[in-house]
């Protein structure tokens, strides 16, 4: 009879501890938003589990989740990056103009070298310059954005038949878009996992002082994180572009690819003080943004409402990180 009680608080312990765990919570609520929009939809009259929209979640996730698995890297380092937006924008316009007058090889090459080399920018202004990441990042995409609209007035450039198919196409259920953004997913899960550098991402990220003093060469470690970040970026500017078949001024500005992919990190619990966190929650982020804006726009939420919806989302999730955090701290 004893049995019983223990084995109830053994799972119930179980449960706790998946909650502290934030990639494990942002799954859980991940779940129990799909559930509560289900149910919404349906009273109103829809249908919310269809092909269409698991599609269409998978579609909007794509580029945001590629952008944001760079943007992991940097506030993993203890950094962040707010050009990527801007970036998006420059390189659509760069693989369009690219693909006009050569290749699509030529121009996928273009843009990832157009990318690391604003990436190794943002890092050098804050390694060697020692300004703010906030700062350093926020000048850059300014100059970016100066370039841009001195350049172009609208959508400029043709991209070839064959690359729009990377954002149309799709294998069964599976968008083509959605297979590049979890090898991307992947190919950093593995970087920050298995590798040299993502032990030091996270060690720089953890204590920069601490990771020097241990031979850490930190100065080169946050470099390397805002190079890996832009060239998400730029990857996600040519998904963009093969949506659009053209580049275009304001599609990363317009998607806002820089605050929300702060935000798709920070709800899958990577703390903004670097050192903590993963590539799982940001991706879990970044489905349960997709899956409201879908509740949303199935039920014809008015855009304030839902902006207000996901900022409160924001908020509450940072709030419990940030409690469950000094709770451990309290016990440790």
């Amino acid at each position: 009879m004893k049995a019983r009680p223990q084995a109830v608080q053994l799972r119930g312990g179980r449960v706790i501890a998946h909650l502290r765990d934030p990639a494990q919570a942002i799954y859980l609520a991940l779940f129990a938003v799909l559930i509560i929009g289900w149910v919404l939809v349906t009273i109103d009259g829809g249908q919310f589990v269809t092909t269409e929209n698991i599609v269409g979640i998978q579609q909007r996730s794509a580029a945001l989740g590629i952008v944001a698995v760079g943007q992991t890297l940097a506030i993993l380092a203890g950094s962040l990056d707010l050009s990527v937006a801007y970036l998006i924008s420059l390189t659509s316009l760069v693989a369009a103009e690219a693909m006009t007058g050569g290749g699509m090889v030529p121009a996928i090459a273009v843009v990832l070298a157009v990318s690391a080399l604003v990436g190794m920018v943002n890092g050098l202004v804050i390694t060697k310059l020692k300004v703010h990441a906030f700062i350093a990042t926020l000048g850059v995409a300014l100059i970016i954005k100066g370039v841009v609209e001195h350049r172009y007035d609208g959508p400029a450039g043709d991209v070839t038949d064959s690359f729009q198919r990377l954002g149309y196409d799709r294998i069964g259920p599976v968008p083509v878009s959605a297979l590049l953004w979890a090898g991307v997913a992947v190919a950093v899960w593995f970087l920050l996992r298995r590798t040299r550098l993502g032990y030091r991402i996270y060690a720089v990220g953890g204590d920069e002082e601490v990771a020097r003093l241990s031979g850490v060469r930190t100065d080169r470690v946050v470099i390397s994180a805002h190079v890996l970040c832009s060239i998400c970026a730029g990857i996600a500017g040519l998904l963009l572009a093969a949506r659009l078949g053209a580049g275009s001024p304001t599609v990363g500005t317009d998607g806002g690819y820089d605050l929300e992919s702060i935000a798709a990190v920070v709800l899958g619990g990577t703390a903004l003080a670097g050192g903590r966190g993963g590539v799982a929650g940001t991706v879990g982020g970044v489905l349960l943004l997709a899956v409201l804006d879908s509740i949303f726009n199935q039920l014809e939420v008015n855009s304030f409402f839902k902006d207000v919806v996901r900022g409160v989302v924001i908020v509450v999730a940072v709030a419990v990180y940030a409690r469950r955090a000094r709770e451990r701290r309290t016990t440790a």
